[in-house]
């Protein structure tokens, strides 16, 4: 019986011994073009060491992707919350604002019991603190009705819940002094918005910026100018009482108030906007 034709010709072979030649190359030249990775047989322990390392260097990119490491691999251990709130500030050190206020604020919510909480609601609070608020050097330049100040007051928010929730903590202090600033800044930022709406004739919603401004932020220097604003906007709707009512309370909080004279706030010749 003739078996011949069961087998290839001599020249397929060497067609299919190239092929493979060919798959066994690209195969290798792949492999080779995915080093193994120095970390994997690394402990959680020994990541978190060389992640601090590199953020202590400035190194804050490589940090960041050795302490994500450690969240996987330690995954339920202290450390493994630690690094969370890790590469949460080290993203925040590079400008990653938004990637890093989603990390802390998974810590927050995963983590509320946890003994750094504090921390992590201060940290929470720091990525959305802005220290000039964006507004204070251009408001020229921007029609102020249209600015997000969202930002800042959820800096508030988590400061206040830090201040609230953890009376004694280290870092309580500080989130008191940046509270303040920022309840100024805002207040400051009402008025200013305030003022927009007047001078275009919006009376109604200059008088309910102003009034937000005397109820939100009572201790702000900016209250005396919200109070005018009030009574200002009260008067050209003819809203007569409601005038006459913020115009008592701004006596009896600022007698001596340069926006007042004699006969009170309506009677000040100049522009009110020309006082500041």
């Amino acid at each position: 019986m003739n078996f011949h034709h069961r087998f290839p010709r001599t020249n397929s072979w060497s067609a299919i011994i190239s092929a493979a030649g060919v798959v066994l190359f690209a195969t290798l030249a792949g492999c080779s073009s995915h080093p193994k990775d120095p970390t994997a047989g690394w402990t959680p322990e020994k990541l978190f060491a060389e992640a601090k390392s590199e953020a202590d260097d400035g190194n804050y990119d490589k940090a960041a992707k050795l302490y994500e490491q450690v969240e996987g691999r330690g995954a339920g251990t202290l450390l493994s919350q630690q690094a969370l709130l890790e590469r949460a500030y080290v993203l925040y050190r590079t400008g990653e604002k938004a990637q890093a206020l989603s990390t802390v604020e998974r810590f927050v919510k995963l983590y509320s019991t946890s003994p750094a909480i504090d921390y992590g609601l201060y940290l929470k609070g720091l990525i959305n603190f802005n220290d000039d608020l964006g507004f204070l050097g251009n408001l020229s330049k921007q029609d102020m009705s249209e600015r997000d100040q969202q930002a800042s007051r959820e800096a508030f928010l988590s400061f206040k819940q830090l201040v609230e929730q953890h009376p004694d903590s280290r870092y309580t202090p500080d989130a008191r002094q940046r509270m303040d600033y920022i309840a100024n800044a805002l207040a400051s930022y009402e008025v200013h918005v305030a003022r927009y709406y007047y001078r275009r004739g919006a009376y109604v919603a200059a008088a309910n910026r102003a009034q937000q401004t005397v109820q939100d932020f009572q201790n702000s220097p900016s209250t005396e100018e919200a109070l005018s604003i009030l009574v200002r906007s009260y008067d050209r709707m003819g809203l007569d009482q409601l005038r006459d009512d913020a115009e008592r309370v701004m006596r009896t909080n600022y007698p001596k108030s340069a926006l007042l004279s004699g006969e009170g706030v309506r009677s000040v010749k100049r522009s009110w906007w020309q006082m500041w």
